[in-house]
């Protein structure tokens, strides 16, 4: 009888551990699934009133792919440059485009000035798509800023155009070679960007208005070296941000102290290679939207194709501009046609008198094809190092002789400079 007992008690044992079990793994999957219901609709109530709509995915825009321009045509020199219309080369879907536009649209600030509220001073450049001032509040300040630089667009600019250019240079804040945007106002035109004060404007006029200062100054290349190499900072830093310039020239950096205080400027034709979503030509979008065909290199003439090494043959010419204190690059050459077949066919800039060697390697190796050939913005910052540390002397900026006498003769002198510019673009080539 003892027999027969013993195994009819073993299911009771079991039945209980069993019905343990699965109480306890109901109790927490009840648990987990009120702490996630509870978060989902924590969630769903900050979007709706972050957004204010419930459809937030259709806002997001989808990853997108390198810049690649497609073939340019001859066009007209402006303010000592050859430009070309920009084909752009993106095949964006219209439901990208709208979402994207609308994501932006949240994100844009309420504007707290229009023109009427600023104090235009002094001519700094005028281009295509804009004309750059030194400018003041009429009353108060701009974020802290009592004198700072604005950018006002010229009337027929695409606001979708002044959003991308504000888009990057909000990416690529803090850096002190690149001028750093403020606030902006892309809700009425003119369009308006409002960016930190620069004391000399660009560094082509620079150079040109100082030309007999620098000239006479044993130092001249130490100098040069020392503002290439930030020049350079700057370009590494779009580089690692994924940024492409498209229009990196000597009258797109600006100065506040020469040599240790220059910033690249102008991302007019700059574009985000994380926001491009096709690799196809498309059309022209803009006619009027135009690139720089003497700072271009041969590959987007003969392949449609522009990249980082675009960015670094552009360079090469801004040191060649920088020893020719603004000297147009091919300065023989007038026409459009003649530019391009000169590039294509592989002539270079001859190497500019006086320059040291060092630089001049550096420029070759930027113009080397194929453009793989071509260093990295990470190998120049290197080299121009390695060549800053071997100048025997330094040099002392604190309290140059050779740069102004006064602010006040520069700013005359580039007034005189500035007349010269017309403001309706109607440079022959």
């Amino acid at each position: 009888m003892s027999n027969s007992t013993c195994p009819g008690q073993s299911p009771d044992w079991f039945n209980y551990i069993l019905i343990g079990v699965l109480s306890f793994t109901i109790f927490t999957v009840t648990l987990l699934g009120l702490v996630c219901l509870r978060k989902y609709h924590f969630l769903a109530h900050t979007i709706r009133e972050l957004q204010g709509i419930k459809t937030l995915p259709s806002a997001v825009p989808r990853p997108e792919a390198p810049f690649v321009p497609v073939r340019p045509i001859p066009a007209v020199e402006e303010e000592g440059e050859e430009e070309l219309p920009l084909q752009t080369p993106l095949q964006q879907s219209s439901t990208v485009r709208s979402s994207s536009r609308r994501l932006w649209k949240g994100l844009q600030q309420v504007p707290h000035f229009t023109k009427s509220d600023l104090n235009l001073l002094q001519l700094i450049k005028a281009g295509k798509e804009g004309v750059f001032y030194q400018a003041r509040m009429t009353r108060g300040t701009c974020k802290g800023h009592n004198m700072f630089t604005c950018k006002i667009s010229k009337e027929g600019v695409r606001p979708k155009h002044v959003d991308i250019e504000v888009s990057i240079m909000r990416k690529l804040v803090h850096h002190k070679n690149i001028l750093q945007l403020l606030d902006w106002n892309t809700t009425e035109e003119p369009y308006i960007l409002i960016m930190e004060y620069v004391s000399y404007g660009t560094l082509r006029t620079f150079l040109q208005t100082n030309r007999g200062h620098l000239s006479a100054d044993p130092e001249l290349q130490s100098l040069f070296t020392i503002a290439s190499y930030h020049i350079a900072l700057a370009m590494q830093h779009l580089r690692s941000k994924m940024i492409v310039h498209c229009d990196l020239a000597l009258r797109n950096i600006v100065v506040n102290k020469f040599p240790w205080e220059v910033k690249v400027a102008e991302f007019g034709l700059a574009r985000d290679l994380t926001r491009i979503t096709s690799r196809h030509s498309s059309r022209w979008r803009n006619p009027r939207q135009r690139v720089p065909l003497r700072w271009y290199p041969p590959e987007y003439f003969k392949n449609n194709y522009y990249s980082f090494k675009g960015d670094v043959w552009a360079f090469g010419i801004v040191l060649w501009e920088m020893q020719t204190f603004g000297t147009l690059p091919y300065p023989n050459l007038e026409t459009s046609e003649a530019v391009m077949y000169h590039i294509c066919i592989g002539h270079k800039n001859t190497n500019p008198e006086g320059c040291r060697p060092e630089i001049i390697d550096i420029m070759q190796d930027c113009w080397l094809e194929p453009y793989t050939l071509r260093p990295s913005f990470t190998d120049i910052v290197h080299m121009l190092e390695n060549i800053m540390e071997n100048d025997a002397d330094y040099v002392d900026v604190e309290s140059p002789q050779f740069l102004v006498q006064d602010e006040a003769e520069y700013h005359e002198a580039k007034c005189l400079r500035a007349a010269s510019i017309t403001l309706d673009d109607k440079d022959p080539v």
